[in-house]
């Protein structure tokens, strides 16, 4: 099989349905069509874990990992800030250590936030968001001294993170928290799933905030991206199929006509 020139039209036209799909979808939640998004346990726990620190009266830690402020940081902290709602609502303490001051800032104006959506704005301490440090391992050693001097019931880690991740969960193990942890270094996911009770892996990361909001446009999002990912893995199979059969069906046929119909649509030549 030869490979020709790409096709770029076709790829345009494909993203263009892609996009319209998605557009669709966006508008239909909107208009208030349910979308269903089936069950992701890791974050189903998070209300079990807040309460088990609430009956327990010990703290819950939310670590955003190493990275600065990016799109995986920012993710990180939308959830935090849903969790922070409940903690909010059940009267627990917490603490987020930070290692980054720009991320700082955000931070506390997002705790900030969550605890005035739910009311009780007087609660927010803003020594509960701490700056650490930009270095990797001092970083780790900070959040497991905090780690084991408040005796956390609940441990949330989204975020990027590196080798310390065995660091955090391991500490977290020691004083017998719940662990929930999602990350987009999937070099540290067996890490978490070996060490942390949850682990939220793969697109559940990026999914994570549509699954807890149920934002309309988030959720019409991820449910018409997730169309565009089966239309693409049809068109890849149907391409596939049709390349590899094309070669054992006369070209005068017509089977064989529709084959080379489909192979000009991905510009491949059979042979």
């Amino acid at each position: 099989m030869q490979h020709a020139d790409q096709n770029w039209l076709a790829v345009i036209l494909f993203e263009l349905v892609i996009a319209a799909v998605i557009l669709y979808k966006i508008l239909s939640a909107r208009r208030g069509k349910q979308m269903f998004i089936r069950r992701i346990p890791g974050l189903t726990a998070v209300e079990e874990a807040i309460g088990r620190a609430t009956e327990m009266g010990r703290p819950v830690i939310m670590i955003p990992g190493l990275s600065g402020f990016d799109v995986v940081t920012l993710q990180a902290l939308t959830i935090f800030s849903y969790i922070t709602r409940k903690i909010a609502r059940f009267g627990n303490s917490m603490f987020l250590p930070v290692c980054d001051a720009q991320v700082l800032t955000v931070a506390e104006e997002v705790i900030r936030n969550a605890y005035e959506a739910e009311g009780v704005p007087e609660r927010f301490d803003p020594d509960t968001v701490r700056f650490l440090s930009e270095r990797q391992f001092a970083y780790a050693s900070g959040v497991a001294g905090m780690i084991q001097r408040e005796k956390a019931a609940a441990i949330f880690m989204f975020g990027s993170f590196f080798a310390e991740s065995l660091i955090f969960a391991e500490s977290g193990n020691q004083v017998g928290a719940i662990q929930i942890a999602g990350t987009d270094s999937t070099t540290q996911v067996p890490f978490f799933i070996a060490a942390c009770d949850y682990t939220i892996i793969g697109d559940e990361f990026y999914a994570a905030s549509a699954y807890l909001s149920r934002e309309p446009t988030l959720l019409g999002s991820l449910v018409g991206q997730d169309i565009g990912k089966l239309m693409i893995i049809i068109v890849i199979v149907l391409g596939v199929i049709a390349a590899s059969l094309a070669p054992a069906v006369p070209e005068t046929s017509m089977f064989g006509h529709l084959l080379q119909h489909i192979l000009k649509l991905f510009n491949v030549n059979a042979g």
